[in-house]
């Protein structure tokens, strides 16, 4: 009997193994393989979870700043102003008429010329009228002397009926051809003033002083009495007035100013309203409304020295209702609107806080506030950017570029605009 031994066979390697045994050896490599990607795949998500960990704890970074302009809110003051559009309009404007019928003998005056009063202007043919005067003053003369002759008679009658030399009834005839002769007299002379009249209107003179038109007529020209043809045009250039409109609703302030017999200061501006032509003063009011617009005519008056008005000209017009003194003053481009409300935003240790206000007279891009102080800084741009307790930084330093100025008598200079009352609205 053979004995047992512990060696293991040898395989030969050109030996193949059986079928089982390779699909053992196959799954057991798999499985490795398995374990092997997910120890990978818990790795991974470790280290993705301790990177997350450690930037949650790390602080947010913090905004960035917004970059802004500022202005200061200062204090002056503001004028309360009408804007509203006239026309240049002479005081007086004097078309003239032949009154009587002739020809033209010589026209005096140039075209566009400054006329004084009393200048000549146009001559009609006289003669015609002279000879007429030259009778009138004959049968007046003639007249005067029998009323002289019935005067004399008249006091020797009287002397003889005080002798009782004729009878009464030739005194009281005597007395009765008297007054008919002064009667005659009377008659004769208003015949000759009214010759010498129509005389004089053969010479015509510049009623005003003025500035002639273009010329009309020239020498040989037929001219009618009372006729429809105009000899020439003057018109009153020095002063001049301006005529515009106010809303009635905007009267009050305008008549309770006049009441206390304030001088208003109007100036009158270009087509644009951009230029200022000239300044002057409030004259009058109308003295009814106009029902079908609801505004009232008012004329100022202007110097015009040198002639920078013209009649008829359009011109816009701003009225000095008010001056308001000693106010807070922002740049309008500060103010804010949400919805109805009115806010800024007040600069404070660049940090830009919302401040709510409410809006009064807006003149030339400045506009009267309250709700707020004079020296507050106030942005002026990035408003797309701002919100409430946000960092900023400003452009401009201390924010006294482009602050507020005010306007009025006596006051800071300010920029032109239209505000009515104190709502700083324009009234058209």
């Amino acid at each position: 009997m053979t004995a047992a031994t512990n060696e293991r066979p040898i395989i030969d390697p050109g030996h193949q193994l059986p079928e089982h045994a390779s699909e053992a050896h196959g799954h057991k490599m798999g499985r490795i393989l398995f374990w092997i990607l997910l120890a990978l795949a818990v790795a991974l998500i470790a280290l993705l979870l301790w990177r997350h960990s450690k930037n949650a704890t790390k602080p947010p970074p913090p905004p960035p700043k917004i970059n802004i302009t500022t202005a200061t809110a200062e204090k002056g003051n503001i004028g309360v102003y009408l804007d509203e559009i006239g026309t240049v309009t002479p005081v007086y404007t004097d078309s003239i008429t032949s009154q009587v019928t002739g020809p033209v003998v010589a026209v005096h005056f140039k075209e566009g010329q400054l006329v004084r009063k009393g200048d000549p202007l146009v001559d009609i043919d006289s003669r015609p009228y002279r000879a007429t005067l030259l009778q009138a003053q004959g049968v007046l003369e003639r007249d005067q002397n029998l009323l002289a002759q019935a005067q004399m008679d008249l006091e020797r009658y009287r002397q003889a009926w005080a002798r009782n030399a004729i009878q009464k009834q030739l005194l009281d005839d005597q007395e009765k051809v008297v007054l008919q002769d002064e009667g005659t007299v009377k008659n004769d002379q208003g015949t000759v003033q009214f010759d010498e009249i129509q005389v004089g209107y053969c010479y015509i003179t510049a009623p005003i002083a003025g500035r002639v038109g273009l010329r009309l007529v020239d020498p040989g020209n037929v001219v009618q009495s009372a006729g429809t043809i105009t000899l020439a045009v003057i018109t009153q250039v020095q002063p001049i007035t301006v005529i515009f409109t106010i809303p009635e609703d905007s009267l009050g302030p305008v008549v309770a100013r006049l009441h206390q017999k304030a001088k208003l200061p109007v100036d009158a501006f270009d087509r644009t309203a951009q230029t200022k032509i000239a300044s002057g003063t409030l004259l009058t009011l109308d003295n009814q409304i106009d029902t079908t617009t609801g505004t009232v005519k008012a004329r100022a008056v202007f110097a015009n020295k040198d002639d920078a008005l013209f009649p008829n000209q359009f011109a816009n017009t701003r009225l000095l209702v008010n001056t308001l003194q000693r106010v807070t003053l922002v740049p309008a481009s500060s103010i804010q609107q949400n919805g109805s409300a009115s806010f800024v935003y007040v600069i404070q240790n660049n940090i830009a806080h919302i401040r709510t206000i409410k809006p009064g007279v807006t003149d030339g891009g400045v506009t009267q506030v309250e709700g707020i102080n004079p020296g507050d800084i106030v942005a002026t741009s990035s408003f797309d950017k701002l919100q409430d307790n946000v960092a900023v930084t400003t452009g401009n330093s201390g924010g006294n570029d482009g602050g507020a100025k005010g306007t009025g008598k006596g006051g800071d200079k300010g920029s032109k605009t239209g505000s009515s009352g104190t709502s700083g609205s324009k009234n058209k």
